[in-house]
């Protein structure tokens, strides 16, 4: 009996562990420390059509409890990605799911990778990471207008059959809110949290450190902020969640789980345990067979019974 399999959004997943986006590049930078293939998926690096150097300057920054991020997406583009990166991921032996992570300046330009990514049959589901600066509403983040994250996720769902997962900024007023609109405009499931904004200060220099000024803070320190918008955006929509943020245990998974996330995601707790993703799929085996649990998906939710 595999306790931890899970049907998520018609694909079928050997355990309810992904990883976040940006923090496992294409699962090929970890195979010195475990098989990627014992995850249930890999969420690739972000994607977007062109290639990207990211930001200029410091672009990392430790804090108490997290860290902080402002890489800009750096990536080698979605061209690259299909002709070299998944022909290295395929002889690597890497079998496991494959998330593709989608990002745009414009609507239009995620209308078009989504259109190329919906052509490369190895991507099983699409995350649409709707925390990119729209350059066309003065830099205002796709996820952060509630009427723009309708439209992109409306205009993508358009172009793609395969599963679309919008995933949520948390740096709004009421991200339930924009989970039922990504909804009603044909997201199949939603991921959250994504980074939420933050900044340190050089006290040397006494200027902002990241070459960005602002950076996307992430790490444990981000849990109860990340399970508690989790619980409500479970109650306020009737599709599947992915829970992320500050996982780091067992026992966090467990949290996001009951909290109403069908699948959790691990991101900056790979950076200092390199080997959690192992951890948390044999901790959460463990629990369920403790506790006389013929599958994970019983807890999903268990909180709000």
């Amino acid at each position: 009996m595999n306790r931890l399999e899970t049907k998520f959004l018609g694909v079928d997943f050997k355990n309810p562990i992904v990883t976040s986006s940006g923090c496992f590049g294409f699962g090929l930078e970890y195979r010195d420390y475990f098989d990627p293939n014992v995850l249930g998926g890999i969420v690739v690096k972000g994607l977007t059509m062109e290639p990207r150097d990211g930001n200029y300057g410091t672009r990392i920054a430790e804090t108490p409890g997290g860290m902080l991020n402002c890489v800009g997406l750096e990536n080698p583009g979605i061209d690259y990605f299909e002709t070299h990166i998944l022909k290295d991921m395929k002889e690597a032996g890497i079998t496991t799911n494959i998330i593709a992570n989608i990002n745009g300046k414009t609507v239009e330009e995620y209308i078009e990778i989504a259109k190329r990514v919906e052509q490369i049959k190895e991507v099983d589901i699409i995350e649409l990471n709707i925390s990119c600066p729209n350059v066309k509403d003065g830099g205002m983040a796709f996820g952060a207008n509630p009427e723009v994250a309708g439209r992109v996720t409306r205009e993508v769902r358009k172009v793609t059959t395969k599963p679309l997962v919008v995933k949520l900024s948390p740096n709004v007023t009421d991200i339930a809110y924009i989970a039922k609109v990504v909804e009603e405009n044909g997201a199949d499931a939603v991921s959250l949290i994504n980074t939420l904004l933050g900044m340190v200060i050089d006290l040397k220099t006494k200027k902002p450190l990241l070459g960005n000024t602002f950076g996307g803070f992430s790490g444990p320190a981000v849990k109860p902020v990340a399970l508690r918008m989790v619980y409500q955006v479970y109650k306020a929509v009737n599709i599947p969640i992915v829970g992320m943020g500050g996982i780091s245990s067992t026992e966090d998974a467990l949290e996001f789980i009951m909290a109403g996330a069908s699948m959790v995601s691990l991101g900056t707790g790979i950076f200092f345990n390199p080997v959690l993703p192992v951890e948390v799929a044999e901790g959460l085996e463990k629990y369920c067979e403790e506790n006389n649990i013929e599958n994970i998906n019983e807890l999903v939710g268990i909180a709000h019974r």
